[in-house]
């Protein structure tokens, strides 16, 4: 099974502890693109960005993107499923 490169977060709770576990994971595992919407999506995408960053000594490329309040989840969705250029499916995770 391949593992999903692309993950859109829907996000119905906000900012959690949890991300943080889930975007290491992701670097490990080559995510390549994650696309937010719902409740703090902005905020998310930063704290995405803040973690492929670290420390500046090893920073993991990762194309994020955040959909303001008048954007769905099909929108995420969709506009994931158009980069080509990162191959596969979409995974939607629930934050």
């Amino acid at each position: 099974m391949t593992l999903p490169r692309k993950i859109v977060i829907h996000s119905l709770n906000g900012l959690r502890p949890s991300l943080t576990g889930m975007v290491r994971d992701w670097i490990r595992d080559g995510v390549q693109y994650v696309g937010v919407v719902g409740h703090e999506a902005a905020r998310i995408e930063d704290a995405i960005d803040d973690l492929c960053v670290g420390d500046g000594a090893d920073p993991y490329f990762m194309v994020t993107a955040a959909h303001d309040g008048t954007e769905t989840l099909e929108d995420a969705v969709f506009l994931a499923e158009q980069i080509l250029t990162i191959p596969g499916p979409v995974a939607v995770v629930e934050l």
